[in-house]
């Protein structure tokens, strides 16, 4: 805080050279995040025209940064965060919302991949020639998904042209990162030929195991002192993060045809991943469970648990592939009658494969020898959708109408859900219209969702004493429970805008939304090695139910702005995993769950709760006879709590976040300090994360070859301070802490 305060005088003693800049020189020097691209490909509609809370990050900038996952490449926006698990895996939260509660897009469309199925599974993106990503919350994210209680991130590209191609395009770029002695090279290519639209996008990476702070690693008691038992380097003394390596390929291709009747067109996107996974529990009791009834010895039993982890676990590689193939068909059709101007329409088809494999560090693809076998996460989705614009002079309305059927099943030996089926129709509508005392948007959408799932569980038969001997042991009959659950959901957004004079505008946002209960959180039940826990569902759950407010603040004054939010969301029937005390862990031996493999019991749970919180950016820009230069200082907060008063686990610090731009004709210099406080407002089960500084760098040179050929350089460094960091809301905060210093170069070159 006394840092905050410090940058908070200087920005305002600052301020009082407001008069020295033109506001035509502000356009120049404005917050790249906000400013640069001023569409939003929601509602065709400029972002000034926009009263929800929106970023806007242009695709330019996420081409020039270095290689991230997806939260990563967010976690420097005001309310923006990660949980990350390893440099592979990075998934967004916004304002403490994460998983099922915001929904991942592509081109307006829900990227149906696995990541909601385990912490340790990427969000299946394509960050490789994008147009930008859309951050957005309030009515116009109801028009295209339902059960955003946390916000919409919508990642666009131009793989399907909506309009004729001018220009032929053509770039290469490569990249270095020294932190995990990795690069990537990607390719991308857009021309109209005999009057078709053709687009491709290519890119490989690899990054080998990222380096780390010294005693960036932290261990329990317990396995700290069996580490002193055996010699050789702890883990924490390495250097680096074992199984933090990454691999990817990704491949789009695009065609279609424009005109003056709108546009047609269809493609194919592919990816490819190999990761490996830095942390994996285990649950030695549930796989010893026949040899400790053959072996009740104290002493052989030990000598054989103590064989089993070291044979079967030194040296073991723990690693994820997955794989992903969309097929798109998309197009728009202008009418432009009385009624109704044009209808966009599409058919999405996707499949994703997520496996799980162990084997020796010789081998990746090898199984002999290790007790577990790969595991399969699919879902194979299709989806069918289409708006009807319906604008006219006096207001802007749109009505969606959306059907979607996805098989989600997971095999294999850590298999801890039988597969689902599910089933969404959706209408959605969206209204904006501007009156003379306010603007006004509107969204309203109604989804009826269907869930079918079963659990199994097994029966014991206890047989007469004249079969024992011929039954030493009980048999286990498995039986299943089948599902139907079925919900029907109407959510609403509205949001009230006035422009009070020249400087000021002010908006309020009022929300009631609701979100089905996910699958893993009805019918899991089985194991989790990943969170070390055997996590179980509840099919008795119901709704959730968000009830959020908005304020919004943003005033300008020639150099001088401030944007500032504060929010409350009520969320009624809060699921949350809930784990069993130490007390209960010890005694948790019962006829349903036994024993529970050694792991922590953990149980999806229900109770309302409350999130609120603040963000603000203040900004001061000064104009120089070359170039100019932007001062900001932003700071975002939530907090969360349930109805009994205990602390919703996992919620993310308080941040403050000071930046320095300067820009020149053809260069960009940004330097960005981020100080996480500290976080001990804590959950049940939890425990607390220290305050972190992290301190980032980018210089960005364009020079001009001839008219039409240019090279953008970009260097990089991230953490430059080597700082011991860990995300607070991911689940292997101690034993997976983030990067540590890292300098890159990346280099694009365009023709």
């Amino acid at each position: 805080m006394k840092n905050l305060f410090s940058a908070l005088f200087i920005v305002s003693a600052l301020s009082i050279h407001s008069e020295t800049l033109h506001s035509n020189e502000i356009d120049e020097v404005s917050n790249e995040v906000d400013e640069i691209i001023v569409n939003s490909s929601y509602i065709d509609s400029t972002l000034s025209d926009l009263d929800d809370p929106i970023h806007i990050i242009s695709g330019n900038n996420v081409l020039l940064d270095s290689t991230l996952s997806l939260g990563e490449s967010l976690n420097g926006l005001l309310g923006i965060s990660s949980s990350d698990f390893g440099s592979a895996v990075g998934q967004p939260i916004i304002r403490g919302m994460s998983g099922s509660r915001v929904k991942i897009m592509n081109n307006n469309k829900t990227l149906r991949d696995v990541s909601s199925l385990g912490s340790d599974h990427m969000n299946e993106v394509d960050l490789n020639d994008i147009q930008q990503i859309e951050v957005v919350r309030g009515p116009s994210s109801l028009l295209y998904s339902g059960g955003t209680i946390g916000g919409i991130i919508n990642i666009i590209d131009n793989t399907i042209a909506r309009e004729d191609f001018k220009d032929s395009k053509l770039s290469i770029g490569l990249e270095s990162q020294s932190v995990n002695d990795g690069d990537s090279h990607d390719f991308s290519y857009q021309n109209n030929i005999g009057g078709f639209n053709l687009s491709l996008a290519y890119k490989d990476s690899e990054f080998d195991n990222f380096d780390i702070p010294s005693g960036a690693v932290l261990h329990t008691e317990e396995e700290h002192h069996d580490e002193e038992e055996h010699e050789g380097e702890h883990e924490e003394d390495l250097g680096y993060l074992p199984n933090s390596d990454f691999k990817s390929t990704s491949k789009r291709i695009g065609l279609s045809k424009a005109g003056d009747w709108g546009y047609f067109g269809f493609s194919y996107k592919n990816s490819e991943s190999l990761f490996g996974i830095p942390f994996h529990g285990e649950g030695h009791e549930g796989h010893d469970e026949h040899e400790d009834e053959e072996h009740n010895d104290e002493e052989a039993h030990h000598d054989e648990d103590e064989h089993h982890e070291e044979g079967e676990h030194e040296g073991e590689r723990i690693f994820s592939n997955t794989e992903s193939d969309i097929f798109d068909i998309e197009g728009s059709y202008i009418v432009n009658n009385s009624w109704l101007r044009k209808v966009n329409y599409f058919f999405r088809s996707s499949e994703y494969l997520h496996t799980e494999q162990h084997a020796d560090e010789e081998g990746e693809d090898e199984h002999e020898g290790h007790v577990e076998g790969p595991t399969n996460f699919e879902n194979e989705a299709k989806e069918f959708g289409a708006i009807f614009d319906l604008s006219n002079d006096l207001f802007s309305q749109k009505i969606s109408l959306n059907y979607v059927e996805e098989d989600i099943s997971i095999i294999g030996a850590e298999a801890f859900m039988r597969p689902t089926d599910n089933e969404e129709l959706s209408i959605g509508y969206y209204l904006c219209r501007e009156f003379p005392m306010f603007d006004l948007d509107f969204g309203i959408r109604y989804d009826k969702i269907t869930r079918n799932g079963s659990l199994a569980h097994h029966e014991e038969e206890h047989h007469d004493d004249e079969h024992e001997e011929e039954h030493h042991d009980d048999e286990h009959e498995e039986e299943i429970d089948f599902y139907n659950k079925d919900f029907s959901k109407t959510s609403f957004a509205i949001n009230f805008g006035r422009q009070i004079n020249d400087n000021l505008n002010i908006s309020l946002g009022l929300s009631r939304l609701e979100r089905a209960p996910s699958a893993v959180e009805l019918f899991m039940n089985g194991p989790h090695l990943v969170t070390g826990r055997f996590e179980v569902g509840n099919t008795n759950l119901k709704s959730e139910t968000a009830n959020n407010i908005d304020l919004n603040i943003y005033y300008q004054n020639n150099n001088f702005s401030f944007k500032g939010n504060l929010f409350s969301n009520e969320v009624d029937n809060y699921i949350y995993l809930q784990d069993e005390t130490e007390e209960e862990h010890e005694d948790h031996e019962d006829e349903e769950h036994g024993d529970h493999e050694g792991l922590i019991l953990s149980n999806y749970l229900q109770n309302d709760a409350k999130l609120e919180g603040y963000e603000f950016e203040i900004s001061q820009a000064f104009s120089f006879d070359r170039g100019s230069l932007t001062l900001s200082l932003g700071r975002d907060s939530v907090s969360g709590e349930f109805k009994n008063g205990k602390n919703i686990p996992r919620i993310v610090p308080a941040r403050n976040i000071l930046s320095l731009s300067y820009s020149e004709n053809n260069l960009e210099a940004n330097l960005t300090y981020k100080d996480v406080e500290e976080q001990n407002d804590i959950g049940d089960g939890e425990t607390m994360t220290e305050d972190f500084e992290m301190l980032n760098f980018v210089l960005r040179k364009t020079f001009t070859l001839n008219n039409e050929s240019k090279i953008n350089l970009s260097i990089f460094g991230k953490n430059l301070l080597d700082e011991v960091a860990r995300n607070h809301s991911s689940f292997v905060k101690n034993q997976v802490p983030l990067p540590g210093r890292n300098y890159g170069v990346k280099l694009k070159l365009i023709f």
